[in-house]
């Protein structure tokens, strides 16, 4: 792997297996901030579509990783905010059909594709992931907290334009947090919406990193298995990639866990120290958390990531 500044891994998803990330935005631009984002609270929400990052320096480092042989399972349109805001993200896309054997992905919330000419961009991809955890405008302020332009139905009738002119694969992921959007009668309204825009898959998901608020409350996996039937076709727990997929992920969680053997770190400092892209510790610091390795404390409102003790 080179010295990018605009790809980061392959990392670990449990979507994709081995991904390389493409990030075309400053950290946390997004159109949405989320109770639950594992990267914290959006720092600029906004709507305004522009070349956040140059287009053709993402391109150059495609084409040098390209041709340093690199491996992944998927290049994915993520990381640091909603790529659907920059102005060239299907450029992007469609440089990674044409030059690479490798599937294309973007991962979107959705609150762009009511604009046509994010749809036709989007369309370029083999797979595209939107995202629906809300049922009506109340809901959606309070779980998705989306910047003041955006609407409800804006975002459902977008997702529904979209299904009717995509010839790939649409997956559909809702994010389900306890007290907030998880009871039968809420999940029944998100599964009558899903219905409607009909992707291929569906996949439900909790918090098993430390979200953006404390209030965050994931659900047991018991639960969300309860929940998967409500849905058409029948949704799927996202389930936990395992990290000896690739040696050299395996390798950056050990390294990862060594460094909180020392002392309990923040994800930025452990980013720092290896030169990671957020994104990429996330997943990591995801997989400890759920193996039970290490736990979060959180001092001076600061998230730190620290290795459980052993019982005697």
């Amino acid at each position: 792997m080179g010295d990018y500044r605009y790809l980061f891994g392959p990392v670990p998803s449990r979507r994709f297996g081995r991904s390389l990330g493409v990030d075309l935005n400053p950290y946390k631009t997004c159109s949405l901030d989320c109770v639950f984002c594992q990267l914290g609270r959006t720092s600029k929400k906004t709507v305004t579509r522009q070349e956040y990052v140059p287009t053709d320096m993402v391109l150059s480092e495609l084409e040098d990783w390209v041709k340093r042989g690199g491996k992944a399972d998927y290049i994915t349109l993520s990381g640091s905010g909603e790529p659907t805001l920059h102005l060239r993200f299907g450029e992007v896309l469609e440089f990674i059909r044409s030059k690479t054997a490798i599937s294309a992905v973007l991962l979107t919330n959705a609150t762009m594709l009511y604009l046509p000419e994010v749809r036709d961009a989007a369309a370029s991809a083999n797979v595209v992931k939107v995202s629906l955890s809300a049922w009506d405008q109340s809901s959606y302020r309070w779980v998705n907290r989306p910047h003041t332009q955006l609407r409800f139905d804006q975002l459902v009738e977008g997702q529904k334009a979209f299904r009717a002119q995509f010839k790939g694969k649409l997956w559909m992921e809702v994010f389900l947090v306890g007290g907030m959007n998880s009871t039968l009668d809420d999940v029944r309204k998100i599964a009558t919406l899903a219905k409607q825009i009909n992707p291929d898959r569906i996949q439900l998901n909790t918090a098993v990193r430390p979200p953006a608020e404390d209030f965050v409350a994931a659900l047991s996996k018991e639960h969300i298995e309860s929940l998967t039937h409500l849905f058409q076709p029948t949704a799927e727990v996202i389930a936990e990639f395992s990290a000896n997929h690739a040696e050299h992920m395996q390798a950056n969680q050990e390294t990862i866990f060594s460094m909180l053997q020392r002392r309990p770190c923040t994800a930025d400092q452990i980013a720092d120290v290896f030169d990671m892209h957020l994104n990429e510790v996330s997943k990591y610091l995801g997989i400890l958390i759920r193996r039970d390795q290490i736990h979060v404390e959180r001092k001076n409102s600061m998230v730190y990531y620290a290795v459980k003790k052993q019982k005697e």
